[in-house]
């Protein structure tokens, strides 16, 4: 019996999540840029790069940042929409599969990849992933194919959500 899944659920669950993260590396940067501009990372003699080191790791935090709340400003915009057998695959489609015998559900966002949503049942995938690659398109009942590490894998699109 197949579990059905609320995708407008998924998607805040998402956002939630990356919401999170987001908060917490803002943290990191704040304590990154403090270790940077503090007394004791004064440099003691020109070999000394403390503080040219916490700068770095500063700036690669911000950027970072920069780049999730962009993400999750795409997650927010992803429209959901029902698909039906006939619908191809695309952003925001929740896809059961069966990868070489093996039950699969996926969420398709912009951002995320690697999230597992719904006590671990549903795994966010990105447009960059060979995974989603070898989906988009694809309607209820076609077939296709992965390689992964050298490994070939044939996936069959069970339903789309």
């Amino acid at each position: 019996m197949a579990v059905l899944f609320d995708k407008q659920a998924l998607k805040d669950e998402l956002v939630r999540r990356l919401e999170s993260e987001a908060e917490a590396l803002a943290q990191t940067l704040a304590a990154a840029r403090e270790g940077a501009t503090h007394e004791e990372a004064r440099p003691e003699n020109d070999k000394d790069t403390r503080a040219l080191e916490q700068s770095y790791l500063a700036r690669g935090q911000a950027r970072r940042l920069e780049e999730l709340r962009a993400g999750l400003g795409e997650v927010v915009r992803m429209a959901l929409r029902c698909f039906d057998a006939s619908s191809p695959i695309a952003l925001g489609a929740l896809v059961h599969c069966d990868e070489d015998g093996a039950e699969r559900r996926v969420f398709l966002a912009p951002h995320g990849g690697g999230s597992a949503l719904a006590g671990g049942a549903v795994q966010v995938v990105t447009p960059g992933s060979p995974l989603v690659r070898a989906l988009l398109g694809k309607r209820a009942g076609d077939e296709g194919e992965l390689v992964l590490g050298g490994r070939r894998r044939t996936l069959e699109v069970v339903r789309v959500f």
